[in-house]
C-alpha cells in the first residue's frame, strides 16, 4: 500500500505566517517579502512531507486565508464591489477577507462560517447577478510549478464546484443552476492546464457529500462531474471527502469516471458499512482515511488495521493509507513540547507524527504483527492513562431532571430581572475581552519566565481593568466587562485551574485567517480545583456602580474547543465540565455578580452534519450540560449566553432551550439574516445580534450602526434587544476598538431618543 494526506498546517511550525501576514497588515514588509516567507513554508512542508516516507503530497493546500476563499478568488467569484476598489491582487483577496475601509473606498468583508464540524473557518463565496465564472488567478498552478522546480510531484488540491455551490450565498435571485456551466468550462480549462504542467493527479475536496443529499442534489453533483470528467485525459481526478459518510451518494460517486474516492473511516465510520451494499470498482482507487486528522491521540493500530482488513474484505480496489482529513486541524509537531511529561507524550501525535503513523502502518502491514512497531503500540493501549475520578461520575449518574431545570419560567424570571437592573431600553453590553495590546502580552510573558512577581502580573492587569471601566464608563455603556487581560484563552484559561486537563507550548492551531488557537487536552476526569474568575469579577466590580459582567467559558465550548478525550464520551466529559462551572456561577452569585455570561459560541460546532443525527447524538445531552450550569442560582441573576460563525437559524429551539435570560449573536456578516429564524420561531430568550464585525479592522461609523439596529427593531421587539459587538474584542487594536465602541453607544443613545419621542 502507498500512503498520503488531505492536507497540512500551513501557518508553521512557530506560527510564521501568521506573525509575517500581521507585519504586512501594519506595512512593516512588503508584498514580496510576504510571499518569500509563503514559499520558505511551503517549501519546508513539502519537504518534511516527503522525509516522512508519504507517497503523494499534496499542493495548494497551503493559503493566505482559506481555501475556500482561494477557489472562489482563483474562479473570479469576486463581488462587484470589491472589483470596484480596484487594488492590486493579493489586497483585493484580503479585502474580501478583512474588509477595507480607505480613500478608494470602504466595504465589509464577505460573512465567514466554521467550516462543517470544526473550529475553522470559511469565507463563503457570493454569488450574483454579476458573477462572471472563469479562471482568473493561476495560485494552484504556480505552487504545482513551485514544487516541480524543488523536485517534488504534488497532488494539486481544490474545493470543489458542488462543495463551493453548497456553502455558497445566492444573492439577486440567482441560484445554483445559474453557474453550473461556467463551473463546468473552468474546472475542465484547470484539469486541462494541471495536465500540461506534468500533473498526474489532482485532488478535488467535495465534503459537502457527508450532509444530507436530497435528489436534486445529487442531480447537480451528477451534472458538474459528468461535464468536467469528460475532459480530464490523462489527469487522475480523486474525489475526497471527509468528516461523515456517504451513505446516501457512495452508489452514484462510484458510477462516475473518478480515478480515486477519498472515504472517511474515522468520522464516517458508517463507510465501511458502506461498502458491504455499494460495489467498490476495483479499478478505482480508494484513498482510506484510518488516521484521525481532527485529534492528538496517538493512533491506535490495532483498530486501524482491523480497519484497513475491513476494507480489503469488501473490495479487490488499490488503497492508499490517508489521514481522516486535512492535517490543518492539528498542530504542528510535538519537538517543541518539552513541558510535557514525557510518559504522557508518547500517547499524542501531531501533524508531523502523523505522518510517521501512516509510515508505520504501512511497514505493519508488509510485514506481521510481530513487528515491533505493532508491539509497542499494543503495549501502550494496554494499560490506563490516569486514574478515575468514581465520586465524580457517581454524581453524574445520580442526576435528574430537577438538576437541569431553573425556576421560575424565564418570562418570570426577566421581569424580576427587569425591576431588579433598571436598565434603559436597548440596553448596551460588549462580548467580553478587550484588545490583548503588546504591554498585555508583555505582562503575560514576563510572569511565564519568571522576570516579574504574581504581585506585579496582577496589578498591571488591575491597572489595565480600571482603565477600561472608566473607558466604557465615559462613553455610557450600560452593562460593563472587565476586559479578560488575565486570560490567554477562552478555554485554555479554565482549563489551567480545573483537574483533567493538559496543556502545550506550541500546539497551535489556525482558526481563521492570522488567528490560531492553543486548545488544551482533556486528559482525565475534570472538576473545579479552586474558584477561577471570582477574585478578578469582584475586584472589577468593586470599581463600579455599574452592573459587571461575570465571564465564563461554557461546557460544550470547552469541550468543543479542546482536543477531547476518546475513552470516555463526550457526553459524560461535557457534563464533568458542567458541574465545574456550576460551582463557580453559584461562586459568582455569592460574590455580588448579578450578571454571569456563560459562552457557548461552539454549541453547534460538533453538531452532526446528517440533521437526522442532531437530537439523539447531541442536542439533547449538549442543551442539558448547558442548563446544568446555570439551573441553581436565583431569578434575580441574570444569565447570559453568546454564540457565533456558525449557522444557528436550524437550531433555534435548542438555543431557546438553553434558557438563558439573554443571548448575543454573531450576525453582522451575514447581514443579520439571522433575525427572520428568531422572529418566525417566536424566539423567548432576549438578544443581542451583533451590530458590527469585530473580526475586520474597518470602524462602522455611528448611522451605520443606527441602520442596523433599525433593521433588528424591525423583526425584534425593543425591549428584548441588547445592543453588542458581534463577538470579543481581544484581536483588535485599542484604536479601532474604541473608536466602535463609542459608534456603538452613541447609536444606541440615538435610537432610545428616536423611540421615546415616538412614544
Amino acid at each position: 500500500m502507498t500512503t498520503t494526506i488531505i492536507g497540512y498546517p500551513r501557518i508553521g511550525e512557530k506560527r510564521e505566517l501568521k506573525f509575517a501576514t500581521q507585519k504586512y497588515f501594519k506595512n512593516k514588509i512588503t508584498e514580496a517579502d510576504l510571499q518569500q516567507t509563503a514559499r520558505e513554508l511551503r517549501a519546508r512542508h513539502w519537504q518534511v512531507v516527503k522525509d516522512a516516507g508519504i507517497d503523494q503530497i499534496p499542493s495548494n493546500d497551503f493559503s493566505f486565508f482559506d481555501t475556500t476563499l482561494d477557489a472562489a478568488y482563483l474562479l473570479n467569484i469576486i463581488p462587484q464591489r470589491y472589483q470596484d476598489l480596484h487594488l492590486p491582487a493579493l489586497a483585493e483577496y484580503f479585502a474580501l477577507a478583512r474588509g477595507y475601509q480607505g480613500v478608494d473606498g470602504d466595504v465589509k468583508a464577505l460573512p465567514m462560517k466554521k467550516w462543517f464540524n470544526t473550529n475553522y473557518h470559511y469565507i463563503v463565496p457570493e454569488f450574483t447577478k454579476d458573477t462572471k465564472i472563469q479562471l482568473h488567478g493561476d495560485k494552484i498552478f504556480a505552487e504545482y510549478q513551485e514544487a516541480k522546480a524543488l523536485g517534488i510531484q504534488t497532488r494539486p488540491v481544490l474545493v470543489g464546484p458542488y462543495t463551493l455551490l453548497r456553502l455558497g450565498r445566492f444573492i439577486d435571485g440567482t441560484k445554483p443552476a445559474d453557474f453550473t456551466a461556467a463551473l463546468i468550462k473552468s474546472y475542465s480549462e484547470i484539469l486541462s492546464k494541471l495536465a500540461a504542467l506534468g500533473a498526474d493527479w489532482i485532488q478535488i475536496d467535495e465534503p459537502a457529500l457527508v450532509y444530507d443529499q436530497t435528489p436534486a442534489d445529487l442531480k447537480l453533483f451528477k451534472q458538474l462531474y459528468d461535464g468536467i470528467l469528460a475532459s480530464k485525459g490523462e489527469l487522475k481526478v480523486l474525489l475526497q471527502t471527509y468528516f461523515g459518510d456517504l451513505r446516501d451518494s457512495l452508489d452514484l460517486v462510484t458510477t462516475l469516471d473518478f480515478d480515486g474516492i477519498g472515504l472517511d473511516f474515522v468520522e464516517g465510520r458508517k463507510n465501511l458499512e458502506l461498502l458491504e451494499n455499494v460495489k467498490f470498482p476495483a479499478d478505482k482507487t480508494l484513498f482510506a482515511g484510518v488516521i484521525n486528522g481532527k485529534n492528538i491521540w496517538k493512533a491506535h493500530y490495532a483498530k486501524a488495521l482491523s480497519t484497513i482488513d475491513g476494507i480489503k474484505k469488501r473490495t479487490d480496489a488499490p488503497i492508499v493509507l490517508s489521514t481522516s482529513c486535512s492535517l490543518l486541524h492539528v498542530p504542528y509537531t510535538l519537538r517543541f513540547e518539552d513541558k510535557l511529561a514525557a510518559n504522557e507524550k508518547r500517547y499524542l501525535a501531531f501533524a508531523e507524527e502523523k505522518l510517521t503513523e501512516l509510515s508505520e502502518l504501512r511497514q505493519i502491514l508488509d510485514s506481521d504483527l510481530h513487528n515491533p512497531l505493532y508491539t509497542a503500540n499494543t503495549e501502550l493501549f494496554s494499560k490506563p492513562r490516569y486514574e478515575e475520578n468514581a465520586t465524580l461520575n457517581a454524581k453524574i449518574a445520580a442526576l435528574t431532571e430537577a438538576d437541569y431545570t431553573r425556576l421560575p419560567a424565564r418570562k418570570e424570571r426577566l421581569a424580576i430581572q427587569k425591576d431588579e437592573f433598571k436598565l434603559p431600553l436597548l440596553p448596551t453590553t460588549t462580548i467580553g475581552s478587550f484588545p490583548q495590546s503588546p504591554a498585555v502580552r508583555k505582562n503575560r510573558r514576563q510572569l511565564r519566565k519568571g522576570e516579574i512577581t504574581r504581585e506585579q502580573y496582577d496589578h498591571f492587569n488591575e491597572e489595565e481593568t480600571k482603565r477600561w471601566i472608566k473607558f466604557q464608563e465615559e462613553i455610557g455603556i450600560d452593562v460593563l466587562v472587565h476586559g479578560e487581560f488575565e486570560r490567554n484563552d477562552m478555554v485554555e484559561y479554565f482549563g489551567e485551574h480545573l483537574d483533567g486537563f493538559r496543556f502545550t507550548q506550541n500546539a497551535w492551531v489556525q482558526s481563521y485567517g492570522t488567528r490560531a488557537v492553543k486548545p488544551p487536552i482533556i486528559w482525565g476526569d475534570v472538576s473545579r480545583r479552586e474558584p477561577i474568575t471570582v477574585a478578578t469579577s469582584v475586584f472589577a466590580q468593586s470599581q463600579t456602580k455599574k452592573i459587571m459582567k461575570g465571564m465564563l467559558t461554557g461546557p460544550v465550548t470547552i469541550l468543543n474547543w479542546s482536543f477531547p478525550r476518546e475513552d470516555i464520551t463526550r457526553e459524560l466529559s461535557t457534563k464533568q465540565i458542567a458541574l465545574a462551572l456550576q460551582d463557580e456561577v453559584l461562586d459568582l452569585e455569592k460574590h455580588g455578580i448579578k450578571i454571569i455570561q456563560i459562552d457557548e459560541a461552539a454549541l453547534r460546532e460538533k453538531l452532526p452534519l446528517r440533521k437526522s443525527d442532531w437530537f439523539s447524538k447531541y442536542l439533547d445531552w449538549a442543551v442539558p450540560a448547558f442548563r446544568l450550569v446555570a439551573s441553581k442560582v436565583q431569578p434575580t441573576t441574570q444569565i447570559h449566553t453568546h454564540m457565533c460563525y456558525s449557522e444557528f437559524n436550524d437550531i433555534i429551539p435548542a438555543i431557546d432551550a438553553l434558557d438563558a435570560d439573554v443571548i448575543s449573536f454573531e450576525a453582522s456578516r451575514a447581514d443579520l439574516t439571522l433575525l427572520d429564524a428568531l422572529q418566525a420561531a417566536h424566539f423567548e430568550t432576549e438578544v443581542g445580534p451583533g451590530v458590527y464585525d469585530i473580526h475586520s479592522p474597518r470602524v462602522p461609523s455611528e448611522q451605520e450602526i443606527v441602520d442596523v439596529i433599525h433593521k433588528i427593531l424591525a423583526k425584534i421587539p425593543a425591549a428584548n434587544v441588547w445592543i453588542n459587538p458581534d463577538c470579543g474584542l481581544k484581536t483588535r487594536e485599542e484604536p479601532e476598538a474604541k473608536a466602535s465602541l463609542i459608534n456603538l453607544a452613541k447609536a444606541a443613545q440615538t435610537v432610545r431618543a428616536e423611540l421615546e419621542h415616538e412614544n
